[in-house]
């Protein structure tokens, strides 16, 4: 494969430093009203459609604080719709948002939470907890209250920022991109190995519920746990909001981007902190979950046809709601008892557009200023 595909590493020392292109945010307005629709309407498909038909009229009275005509329907609708729904919402954007803030940093179209093992150190983190902790049962500290799940957060966090920071030290020492995805593979394989010798000293039953974790799912978080991931989901976004013009400077190369006043390392240190926020809470709770980060992002760059991190933040953050709604829907299949993995769908949804991504290589350098 073509090393041209993957876009130099921003270093103080690249040559190729060049002023962003101008953009004109006033061209995409009605773009992102799209996306912010779209998923609200993935969001209200989630809540009509399920293994169990119920009358949109039911669902609606629910919603708005009264009872349903059966109660399982109440069941149903506050205890697995409306909470997987919400869940699929965080979780779609947050990772997209930390995959496009990944793209950014290194500068690299293939740069993802799970491609680089920053989901991998996320999960060890998530390890360790479940091993001191000694875990039962299929929901991770379940039993645990709130500073059970405060622990199992705070870890992942931890486990990912520390990753990140890892693979960000040694990737300013590479030349091109190739390396760096080989190194997230091996530290993915280096957390994975860590994992198993943790599993293997357990007792089957928090095999199992690490294991069942490991799927990936939205159905797992339950009402109390829904306001520490949210709570962590919507600090990372407003801090990723805030990082727009940083990441547009960015986009030109470290030393460019020093010339024109960007505090660099500052900088840097502001973007693992919010990546690991975004990637260790929804892997917390969710588990990994692949394609998404990566996939996203260049979606939104193909819809709004722009590199400016001001359009394409809020932009991420609609779509990449949207298609983790939609993957949601497809893996619970409506009409049947059936559910597929989450990360079944997620593949079949993410891969077309890598693949995308590979055979567009002069259009992907463009938009990191390569």
């Amino acid at each position: 494969m073509s090393h041209a595909l993957f876009p130099p590493l921003p270093a103080a020392h690249n040559t190729g430093d060049k002023p962003a292109p101008r953009v004109n945010l006033g061209l995409r307005p009605g773009l992102l009203v799209g996306l912010a629709l779209l998923a609200l309407l993935a969001f209200v498909l989630v809540l009509l459609l399920g293994s169990v038909t119920i009358p949109p009229q039911q669902i609606l009275a629910v919603l708005l604080g009264g009872e349903a005509e059966k109660s399982s329907w109440t069941n149903i609708i506050l205890k697995v719709r409306l909470p997987r729904a919400l869940t699929a919402l965080l979780a779609g954007a947050a990772l997209s948002v930390s995959g496009l803030l990944m793209q950014t940093l290194f500068r690299n179209p293939l740069a993802a939470a799970d491609v680089l093992g920053v989901n991998s150190g996320a999960s060890l983190g998530v390890a360790l907890v479940v091993l001191a902790y000694g875990t039962t049962g299929g929901a991770l500290l379940a039993g645990f209250g709130l500073a059970g799940d405060l622990s199992l957060a705070a870890a992942a966090m931890l486990g990912a920022g520390v990753t990140l920071s890892l693979i960000l030290l040694i990737a300013r020492r590479l030349e091109s991109g190739l390396p760096l995805l080989l190194l997230g593979v091996m530290i993915g394989q280096l957390t994975f190995a860590l994992v198993s010798l943790l599993i293997y000293f357990s007792v089957p039953e928090r095999i199992q519920a690490y294991i069942n974790w490991g799927f990936g799912s939205f159905n797992g978080v339950t009402w109390a746990q829904m306001p520490i991931l949210a709570g962590a989901v919507l600090a990372g976004l407003a801090a990723a909001l805030c990082l727009g013009k940083p990441l547009n400077v960015l986009l030109t190369g470290e030393a460019y981007a020093a010339s024109m006043g960007l505090h660099v390392r500052r900088s840097r240190q502001a973007i693992i902190i919010t990546t690991a926020l975004l990637t260790g809470a929804v892997t917390a709770f969710c588990g990994p979950i692949a394609f998404i980060g990566i996939a996203v992002p260049h979606l939104c760059r193909g819809l709004l046809h722009t590199s400016d991190h001001r359009l394409l933040l809020p932009g991420t953050m609609c779509l990449g709601g949207a298609v983790a709604l939609l993957a949601s829907l497809l893996a619970e299949l409506p009409g049947s008892s059936l559910v597929l993995p989450l990360n079944a769908v997620m593949a079949l949804l993410g891969v077309p557009v890598i693949l995308l991504i590979i055979l567009r290589q002069r259009s992907v350098q463009r938009s990191f200023g390569a």
